[in-house]
């Protein structure tokens, strides 16, 4: 009867530190939210790297050639001329001569419609596609070419218009690196925190586990598994909100057609990263509380 009673005893003990509705606290919620600023910053960074690769790959063997000729007639037999001699140079892959009437419509809204009646002069544009190696080098000895043909003639490589652009996107991306470290960094703050207080407020119940014969490793089991429960429903909720978020923005970034824009997508890879970083907050909360009422049992003996 009296080991009966011990156990019901201990029971009620464990009951009172595991107490029912894991939603009512408000441990879950803080978690959740976390968790959704911690896995939208991550898509972030993580869009925003797939984005700075994308644009570097296209743009690092690409060129423009501008023919600047004010007379129309001069302009476009030095452009055909100097299409001829790019395709059959060293280093080009392809060279395409830009639509006048596309680069038009381009330039129509800061131009106005003088940008299409011809009664300002327009550059010819050739799109150069460099063959696969020291892109720098191909567009050196581009330019020595074409300096030979004419002095009217200009090309400026891709990537030196869009360089500030790129190095803007990539110290957003560690921007974004260190948001997750500062959030996980709040959170193993915050379950830190909860534990102290879930200990100090059961005490009584403590000893009472204490003279029932249980460890301290047994009582912060309890601990333990109480907050990995919350974590766990916490981060599944932040989670859910963030995926939600996620793709309704894709699906605005979509429909922008922009091709820049378009490049911020994440690979499978790092929608599995995002699925990880739940779990991980579990494991970062659990072993932060067994952590916390270790240590606070130790000092208490």
């Amino acid at each position: 009867m009296a080991a009966s009673a011990d156990r019901r005893a201990a029971a009620a003990a464990r009951h009172r530190l595991l107490p029912g509705g894991r939603g009512a606290g408000p441990m879950p919620w803080i978690i959740a939210i976390m968790m959704f600023l911690t896995i939208l910053a991550a898509a972030a960074g993580l869009g925003i790297g797939a984005a700075v690769r994308a644009m570097s790959a296209d743009l690092a063997g690409r060129a423009s050639v501008q023919v600047v000729e004010a007379d129309a007639q001069l302009r476009d037999r030095l452009a055909a001329r100097v299409l001829s001699v790019l395709r059959g140079a060293d280093g080009v892959r392809a060279a395409t001569a830009v639509d006048p009437v596309a680069l038009a419509d381009q330039l129509r809204p800061w131009l106005g419609e003088d940008a299409v009646s011809g009664d300002l002069p327009v550059p010819a544009l050739i799109d150069v596609s460099l063959s696969p190696g020291n892109a720098e080098a191909k567009v050196a000895h581009l330019r020595r070419l074409l300096t030979g043909l004419s002095p009217k003639l200009r090309i400026e490589p891709h990537a030196a218009f869009l360089l500030p652009l790129a190095g803007l996107l990539s110290a957003l991306g560690w921007l974004a690196v260190g948001v997750v470290l500062l959030m996980t960094l709040a959170t193993a703050s915050v379950v830190v925190l909860a534990a102290r207080g879930a200990h100090d407020s059961h005490r009584t119940t403590i000893d009472v586990l204490h003279l029932m014969g249980s460890t301290d490793v047994q009582i912060a089991r309890l601990f333990q598994r109480r907050i990995g429960l919350d974590a766990m429903v916490g981060g599944a909720l932040g989670f859910a909100f963030a995926v939600l978020v996620i793709l309704l923005i894709g699906l605005r970034l979509a429909a922008t057609g922009s091709e820049l824009l378009g490049a911020v997508d994440l690979s499978w890879t790092g929608w599995l990263l995002l699925a990880l970083l739940p779990v991980a907050g579990v494991g970062l909360a659990t072993l932060a509380a067994r952590w916390t009422v270790l240590r606070a049992l130790g000092r208490a003996l």
